[in-house]
Protein backbone atom coordinates (compact mmCIF):
# COMPACT_ATOMS: atom_id res chain seq x y z
CA UNK A 1 0.00 0.00 0.00
CA UNK A 2 1.37 3.38 -0.84
CA UNK A 3 2.08 6.21 1.85
CA UNK A 4 -0.36 9.02 2.02
CA UNK A 5 1.11 12.06 0.50
CA UNK A 6 0.84 15.89 1.54
CA UNK A 7 -1.48 16.65 -1.66
CA UNK A 8 -4.18 13.75 -0.64
CA UNK A 9 -4.18 14.57 2.97
CA UNK A 10 -4.70 18.81 1.66
CA UNK A 11 -2.21 20.36 4.00
CA UNK A 12 -0.60 23.26 3.62
CA UNK A 13 3.40 23.45 2.62
CA UNK A 14 4.36 26.03 5.75
CA UNK A 15 4.22 26.26 8.93
CA UNK A 16 2.36 23.89 10.84
CA UNK A 17 0.72 22.70 7.88
CA UNK A 18 3.40 21.51 6.51
CA UNK A 19 5.03 19.41 9.45
CA UNK A 20 1.54 17.82 9.33
CA UNK A 21 1.59 16.74 6.19
CA UNK A 22 5.03 15.47 6.26
CA UNK A 23 4.08 13.54 9.23
CA UNK A 24 1.00 12.03 7.51
CA UNK A 25 3.22 10.91 4.52
CA UNK A 26 4.97 8.50 6.23
CA UNK A 27 1.77 6.48 7.27
CA UNK A 28 -0.24 4.54 5.37
CA UNK A 29 -4.03 5.45 4.34
CA UNK A 30 -5.62 3.28 6.67
CA UNK A 31 -3.55 4.02 9.37
CA UNK A 32 -3.96 7.47 8.95
CA UNK A 33 -7.53 7.89 8.62
CA UNK A 34 -7.30 5.96 12.01
CA UNK A 35 -5.20 8.56 13.70
CA UNK A 36 -6.70 10.85 12.17
CA UNK A 37 -10.36 9.77 13.64
CA UNK A 38 -8.45 8.91 17.22
CA UNK A 39 -6.81 12.86 17.22
CA UNK A 40 -10.43 14.40 16.27
CA UNK A 41 -12.06 12.52 19.77
CA UNK A 42 -8.89 13.36 21.46
CA UNK A 43 -9.58 16.87 20.60
CA UNK A 44 -13.48 16.81 21.36
CA UNK A 45 -12.95 15.26 24.50
CA UNK A 46 -10.12 18.03 25.21
CA UNK A 47 -12.10 20.96 24.17
CA UNK A 48 -15.22 19.30 26.26
CA UNK A 49 -13.45 19.09 29.51
CA UNK A 50 -11.68 22.78 29.19
CA UNK A 51 -15.41 23.96 28.38
CA UNK A 52 -16.89 22.02 31.43
CA UNK A 53 -14.04 23.39 33.75
CA UNK A 54 -15.40 26.87 32.65
CA UNK A 55 -18.69 26.52 32.79
CA UNK A 56 -17.71 25.00 36.56
CA UNK A 57 -15.68 28.21 37.68
CA UNK A 58 -18.56 30.43 36.20
CA UNK A 59 -21.72 28.48 38.30
CA UNK A 60 -19.08 28.55 41.58
CA UNK A 61 -18.51 32.38 40.81
CA UNK A 62 -22.20 32.86 40.01
CA UNK A 63 -22.78 30.95 43.47
CA UNK A 64 -20.61 33.00 45.60
CA UNK A 65 -21.70 36.26 44.20
CA UNK A 66 -18.12 37.22 44.24
CA UNK A 67 -18.66 40.42 41.94
CA UNK A 68 -16.12 38.71 39.15
CA UNK A 69 -19.22 36.86 37.18
CA UNK A 70 -18.04 38.86 34.09
CA UNK A 71 -14.26 39.54 35.06
CA UNK A 72 -12.84 38.83 31.81
CA UNK A 73 -9.51 37.36 33.84
CA UNK A 74 -11.67 34.48 34.71
CA UNK A 75 -11.98 33.42 30.93
CA UNK A 76 -8.16 31.61 30.42
CA UNK A 77 -8.29 29.16 32.19
CA UNK A 78 -4.43 28.98 32.10
CA UNK A 79 -3.77 32.11 33.73
CA UNK A 80 -4.22 33.21 37.52
CA UNK A 81 -6.96 35.51 38.62
CA UNK A 82 -4.38 38.39 38.54
CA UNK A 83 -5.92 42.00 37.32
CA UNK A 84 -3.14 44.68 36.93
CA UNK A 85 -3.18 47.05 39.64
CA UNK A 86 -4.27 50.74 39.62
CA UNK A 87 -0.58 51.97 39.39
CA UNK A 88 -0.27 49.58 36.27
CA UNK A 89 -3.02 51.05 34.81
CA UNK A 90 -1.68 54.83 34.76
CA UNK A 91 0.62 54.26 31.68
CA UNK A 92 -2.24 54.24 29.22
CA UNK A 93 -4.89 55.89 30.98
CA UNK A 94 -2.42 59.48 30.98
CA UNK A 95 -1.60 58.48 27.00
CA UNK A 96 -5.43 58.36 26.49
CA UNK A 97 -5.66 61.72 28.07
CA UNK A 98 -3.08 62.59 26.35
CA UNK A 99 -5.09 61.83 22.50
CA UNK A 100 -7.96 63.30 24.43
CA UNK A 101 -6.39 66.92 24.82
CA UNK A 102 -5.00 66.34 21.03
CA UNK A 103 -8.65 65.71 20.09
CA UNK A 104 -9.67 68.88 21.35
CA UNK A 105 -7.42 70.84 19.60
CA UNK A 106 -5.09 71.66 22.73
CA UNK A 107 -1.48 71.09 22.62
CA UNK A 108 -0.39 68.38 24.78
CA UNK A 109 3.04 69.22 25.03
CA UNK A 110 2.90 72.79 26.04
CA UNK A 111 3.66 73.91 29.85
CA UNK A 112 0.46 73.88 31.38
CA UNK A 113 -0.74 70.51 30.05
CA UNK A 114 2.42 68.54 29.78
CA UNK A 115 1.91 67.12 33.38
CA UNK A 116 -1.81 66.93 32.82
CA UNK A 117 -2.65 63.29 31.34
CA UNK A 118 -0.44 61.64 34.28
CA UNK A 119 -2.42 63.88 36.96
CA UNK A 120 -5.83 63.44 35.36
CA UNK A 121 -5.03 60.02 35.17
CA UNK A 122 -4.09 60.01 38.81
CA UNK A 123 -7.17 61.86 39.88
CA UNK A 124 -9.20 59.79 38.15
CA UNK A 125 -8.30 56.12 40.07
CA UNK A 126 -8.62 58.12 43.37
CA UNK A 127 -12.07 59.26 42.18
CA UNK A 128 -12.99 55.76 41.32
CA UNK A 129 -11.08 54.12 44.45
CA UNK A 130 -14.25 52.20 45.55
CA UNK A 131 -13.56 49.12 42.73
CA UNK A 132 -10.68 47.93 45.35
CA UNK A 133 -12.36 48.24 48.57
CA UNK A 134 -15.04 45.26 49.57
CA UNK A 135 -17.08 45.12 52.08
CA UNK A 136 -15.20 42.88 54.39
CA UNK A 137 -11.67 45.04 54.35
CA UNK A 138 -13.57 48.11 55.19
CA UNK A 139 -15.68 46.59 58.46
CA UNK A 140 -12.34 45.79 59.50
CA UNK A 141 -14.41 43.41 62.55
CA UNK A 142 -16.31 46.22 63.45
CA UNK A 143 -19.41 44.23 64.17
CA UNK A 144 -20.51 44.24 67.82
CA UNK A 145 -22.81 42.55 70.40
CA UNK A 146 -25.36 44.56 71.50
CA UNK A 147 -28.99 44.25 73.29
CA UNK A 148 -30.13 47.13 71.78
CA UNK A 149 -33.21 47.63 69.41
CA UNK A 150 -34.06 51.37 68.70
CA UNK A 151 -33.01 53.16 65.85
CA UNK A 152 -29.61 54.04 64.92
CA UNK A 153 -29.38 57.27 62.62
CA UNK A 154 -26.18 58.53 61.17
CA UNK A 155 -27.28 61.41 58.68
CA UNK A 156 -25.70 64.01 56.20
CA UNK A 157 -22.85 61.60 55.23
CA UNK A 158 -21.20 63.97 52.68
CA UNK A 159 -20.73 62.10 49.26
CA UNK A 160 -18.57 62.65 45.95
CA UNK A 161 -19.47 60.47 43.22
CA UNK A 162 -19.61 60.47 39.52
CA UNK A 163 -22.29 59.65 36.80
CA UNK A 164 -21.22 57.08 35.03
CA UNK A 165 -23.59 58.85 31.98
CA UNK A 166 -21.32 62.10 31.62
CA UNK A 167 -18.04 61.12 33.47
CA UNK A 168 -18.54 64.09 35.30
CA UNK A 169 -19.35 64.97 39.70
CA UNK A 170 -22.55 64.66 41.67
CA UNK A 171 -22.35 65.13 45.29
CA UNK A 172 -24.57 65.54 48.27
CA UNK A 173 -24.93 63.79 51.50
CA UNK A 174 -26.35 60.74 52.70
CA UNK A 175 -28.49 59.51 55.88
CA UNK A 176 -28.63 55.97 57.25
CA UNK A 177 -30.55 53.96 59.33
CA UNK A 178 -31.30 50.50 61.11
CA UNK A 179 -33.32 48.89 63.46
CA UNK A 180 -29.95 46.62 65.03
CA UNK A 181 -31.28 42.65 66.05
CA UNK A 182 -28.43 42.23 68.80
CA UNK A 183 -26.07 43.56 66.54
CA UNK A 184 -24.13 47.00 65.59
CA UNK A 185 -21.93 48.37 63.48
CA UNK A 186 -19.26 51.04 64.34
CA UNK A 187 -20.54 54.48 63.73
CA UNK A 188 -17.81 55.68 61.36
CA UNK A 189 -18.34 52.17 58.94
CA UNK A 190 -21.47 53.78 57.96
CA UNK A 191 -19.17 56.42 56.26
CA UNK A 192 -16.93 54.28 54.76
CA UNK A 193 -19.79 51.70 53.34
CA UNK A 194 -20.70 54.97 51.66
CA UNK A 195 -17.30 55.97 50.12
CA UNK A 196 -17.25 52.30 48.80
CA UNK A 197 -19.77 52.60 46.34
CA UNK A 198 -19.89 56.52 45.64
CA UNK A 199 -16.33 56.09 44.99
CA UNK A 200 -17.53 54.66 41.90
CA UNK A 201 -19.10 55.53 38.00
CA UNK A 202 -22.60 55.46 39.39
CA UNK A 203 -26.30 56.34 39.04
CA UNK A 204 -27.56 57.91 41.98
CA UNK A 205 -30.53 55.63 42.58
CA UNK A 206 -28.10 52.15 42.52
CA UNK A 207 -26.07 53.72 44.72
CA UNK A 208 -28.80 54.43 47.07
CA UNK A 209 -29.81 50.72 47.09
CA UNK A 210 -25.64 49.23 47.29
CA UNK A 211 -25.87 50.91 50.91
CA UNK A 212 -28.96 50.04 52.14
CA UNK A 213 -27.93 46.19 51.35
CA UNK A 214 -23.94 46.56 52.07
CA UNK A 215 -25.66 47.63 55.88
CA UNK A 216 -27.55 44.85 55.94
CA UNK A 217 -25.41 42.20 55.18
CA UNK A 218 -22.97 43.62 57.66
CA UNK A 219 -25.32 43.59 60.62
CA UNK A 220 -28.99 42.00 59.60
CA UNK A 221 -30.84 44.21 60.96
CA UNK A 222 -34.80 44.55 61.34
CA UNK A 223 -34.76 46.96 58.35
CA UNK A 224 -32.61 49.25 56.86
CA UNK A 225 -32.94 53.48 55.30
CA UNK A 226 -31.24 55.12 53.12
CA UNK A 227 -31.67 58.38 51.81
CA UNK A 228 -29.83 60.55 49.02
CA UNK A 229 -30.23 63.94 48.10
CA UNK A 230 -27.30 64.55 45.40
CA UNK A 231 -26.35 67.67 42.94
CA UNK A 232 -25.38 66.88 39.57
CA UNK A 233 -22.69 68.13 37.77
CA UNK A 234 -24.79 66.94 34.29
CA UNK A 235 -27.63 68.95 35.10
CA UNK A 236 -25.72 72.26 36.21
CA UNK A 237 -22.81 72.76 33.96
CA UNK A 238 -24.40 71.09 30.80
CA UNK A 239 -27.94 70.30 29.25
CA UNK A 240 -30.79 72.18 30.82
CA UNK A 241 -28.24 73.88 33.69
CA UNK A 242 -30.32 74.24 36.59
CA UNK A 243 -28.11 75.06 39.29
CA UNK A 244 -30.66 74.98 42.14
CA UNK A 245 -31.87 71.26 40.98
CA UNK A 246 -31.64 68.17 43.93
CA UNK A 247 -32.17 64.63 43.32
CA UNK A 248 -33.66 62.72 46.54
CA UNK A 249 -33.80 59.13 46.34
CA UNK A 250 -34.56 56.49 48.92
CA UNK A 251 -33.70 52.80 50.05
CA UNK A 252 -36.12 51.59 52.76
CA UNK A 253 -35.74 47.76 53.52
CA UNK A 254 -37.17 45.09 55.71
CA UNK A 255 -39.47 47.05 59.01
CA UNK A 256 -38.20 50.70 56.81
CA UNK A 257 -40.95 49.29 53.97
CA UNK A 258 -43.51 47.37 55.96
CA UNK A 259 -44.20 49.87 58.81
CA UNK A 260 -45.52 53.39 58.06
CA UNK A 261 -45.09 54.38 61.10
CA UNK A 262 -41.08 53.55 61.67
CA UNK A 263 -40.59 54.79 57.84
CA UNK A 264 -42.04 58.16 59.11
CA UNK A 265 -39.65 58.18 62.71
CA UNK A 266 -36.82 58.33 60.56
CA UNK A 267 -37.69 60.27 57.92
CA UNK A 268 -38.79 62.92 60.41
CA UNK A 269 -34.70 62.22 62.09
CA UNK A 270 -33.38 62.79 58.97
CA UNK A 271 -35.56 66.12 57.92
CA UNK A 272 -35.05 67.70 61.62
CA UNK A 273 -32.67 70.46 61.89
Amino acid sequence: MKPQTSEQNGSGQNGEGAADAVAVATIPTGEASAASATSGTDLTVSKSSQQLKLDMLNLELASNGSGHEKCTFHHDLELDHKPPTREALLPDMARSYRLLLGGLGENPDRQGLIKTPERAAKAMLYFTKGYDQSLEDVLNGAVFDEDHDEMVVVKDIEMFSMCEHHLVPFYGKVSIGYLPCNKILGLSKLARIVEIFSRRLQVQERLTKQIAVAVTQAVQPAGVAVVVEGVHMCMVMRGVQKINSKTVTSTMLGVFRDDPKTREEFLNLVNSK
